[in-house]
């Protein structure tokens, strides 16, 4: 039997303080989403300010994350570079802001960030995963 790492409450705290920091500090009303490998929720901060679809985006981001096992910016880049059929994938969160949470390379959860553009809802993201980097 094989085991693997999990985000806790712990860690998804850890990454939801690290990427709030970090759009505070860009003064980024935002939605934030945690959820674990399956695409599940674990942990969600709309900050002040932020739009109530945000909360939605940001979910549906960290969710195909998640369950692709890579950033949502590459599903972005497959449509907009011609693969259109790829919008028919039952996925709803494919635009960047998406990250994966890999440890010990595996996918354990993701992050999900809307609200801002594109490139910095996953700045944002990032610096939330880095939060429990090891």
């Amino acid at each position: 039997m094989l085991s693997k790492p999990v985000l806790t409450v712990a860690e998804t705290t850890r990454i939801l303080e690290a990427a709030r920091a970090e759009a505070e500090k860009n003064q980024w009303a935002v939605a934030i989403a945690v959820v674990d490998d399956g695409g599940h929720p674990l942990g969600l901060l709309r900050l002040d300010g932020g739009a109530p679809a945000s909360a939605y985006i940001a979910t549906e981001k960290a969710r195909t994350s998640a369950l692709g096992r890579r950033e949502t910016k590459v599903y972005e880049d497959m449509i907009n570079n011609g693969r259109t059929a790829f919008l028919s994938a039952p996925l709803q969160g494919t635009l960047e802001g998406g990250v994966p949470v890999i440890v010990d390379g595996q996918v354990v959860g993701a992050v999900g960030v809307s609200g801002v553009k594109s490139d910095q809802d996953a700045q944002i993201a990032r610096a939330g995963i880095q939060a429990v980097a090891v």
